[in-house]
């Protein structure tokens, strides 16, 4: 009997075919490049495996790949049906639900899967990280709903490097930075093929302000990482962060031109989206100069492939192309659009989102009061967006930014001092110094 990696039980006679498919498990599992080819061996060494093609249908939907990933994940279920275990089909009908976009459906059935098969990691993987279910449920308290998941099932993993790099980072960005970061270091060690480890080691080096700690980390390690790995773009976007953070917007503004750009970049279409449009925001925040072509390449990026978005976090860096070019017809329907889905009561992230929306498209028209004005009521809501704390920083630094210049300086001092209190930066530091003028 063939066995996953955490002993679980595989339909399939093929031995080959069970080694291409663990091997394909943990290269997704480490976000490293090869598990499509991977997957795509062992469905041709046995066609009818189920869980090979359920596997390669999670990568179509990481890139939105919609319609492979659809007619994959339905071979699949048709093959589990007939030759696979209780585990493999709850496996198979998991992984659907999560592909279909149907959200809340899938967690629910992730955890009752869980329940009875805990070393199920790509189940598991469904929960967890920035982009995961957890994350973009709307929920204020998911990332200590993601520690909590993860100190309970600690004891089912024991020392495994993909478990012990997701149970660091849910702790960093729960708030338990020291525990956080040694597990994630001690995950790093045990693999250091592992981009999801380093990308969990450099929030934990973002929460705890070791900003030239991440940018060696990041410079030692990324040239054995080939660029057509998940997580490059992403990894060089956190060293773009630690040199605004120096005050280096020069060095930031080259890891956009010569990593992060559309034209450049082979990251899933969610990160493309979210590290362009981030980095471009906060250095036109910071009134440094951008590439004149840059906004316009990054719009009809995300025109091309966000154009049916409702996920609030793809939402916030769509507004922030639209209000950065100024495209007020654009602005106005999403806005009645995240207005009426709330009406509805069928916006996750509640609220949040339409201030949000307005907050935005007032800073990039200089209107600091009125930005100021959106986000003070909801500010402290931001974790209903989603993805990572680094993520949403930019509209804490966009609110920060517009208090300052609408003079409400006790209000950005108090902010400026809180965050300076959680962990050192030499931005903060700057931004601080003018609130005392």
């Amino acid at each position: 009997m063939e066995e996953d990696r955490y002993g679980l039980q595989l339909s399939t006679a093929s031995a080959e075919a069970a080694a291409a498919y663990r091997e394909g498990i943990d290269l997704l599992l480490a976000f490293w490049p090869g598990a499509t080819a991977a997957f795509e061996r062992a469905i041709m060494l046995d066609p009818d495996f189920a869980l090979a093609h359920a596997g390669r249908a999670r990568i179509h939907a990481i890139y939105q790949q919609r319609e492979p990933a659809l007619q994959t994940i339905g071979r699949a279920r048709k093959l589990v049906a007939t030759r696979g275990t209780a585990r493999e089909q709850s496996h198979v009908a998991t992984l659907s639900l999560a592909i279909e976009g149907r959200g809340a459906e899938a967690l629910t059935a992730t955890l009752a899967h869980l329940a009875n098969w805990p070393r199920d990691a790509m189940v598991m993987a469904l929960l967890l990280g920035a982009f995961g279910l957890l994350a973009f449920s709307g929920r204020a308290d998911h990332d200590t709903a993601r520690r909590d998941l993860c100190d309970g099932f600690a004891a089912a993993y024991g020392e495994d490097w993909w478990f012990m790099s997701n149970h660091g980072w849910a702790l960093t960005e729960a708030g338990e930075l020291a525990k956080g970061r040694d597990i994630t270091t001690r995950a790093f060690a045990l693999r250091r093929n592992n981009a999801y480890a380093v990308h969990a080691l450099l929030h934990a080096m973002f929460e705890d302000g070791s900003v030239d700690e991440a940018d060696a980390l990041v410079t030692d390690w990324i040239g054995g990482y080939d660029r057509a790995g998940m997580l490059h773009g992403h990894i060089c976007w956190h060293q773009a962060l630690g040199a605004l953070d120096r005050g280096d917007a020069a060095k930031a503004l080259a890891v956009y031109t010569d990593v992060l750009r559309p034209a450049m970049d082979t990251a899933p279409p969610l990160n493309t989206l979210s590290d362009c449009a981030s980095l471009l925001w906060r250095l036109m925040a910071e009134e440094q100069p951008i590439p004149p072509d840059a906004w316009a390449e990054v719009s009809t990026y995300a025109h091309n492939r966000f154009a049916g978005s409702t996920l609030a976090f793809a939402e916030m860096h769509l507004v922030m192309i639209a209000a950065a070019m100024h495209d007020n017809a654009g602005l106005k329907g999403r806005l009645a659009a995240m207005e009426r889905r709330l009406a509805e009561g069928n916006l996750a992230a509640g609220r949040i989102v339409p201030h949000m929306l307005r907050a935005l498209r007032a800073f990039a028209e200089g209107n600091w009061r009125g930005c100021a004005r959106e986000l003070a009521p909801v500010i402290g809501d931001l974790a209903r967006i989603g993805g990572s704390h680094a993520q949403r920083a930019v509209i804490e630094d966009t609110y920060i930014l517009a208090l300052i210049r609408s003079g409400a300086l006790a209000q950005a001092r108090d902010m400026l001092d809180a965050r300076l209190h959680r962990r050192p930066s030499a931005r903060d530091t700057r931004w601080r110094a003018l609130t005392d003028t």
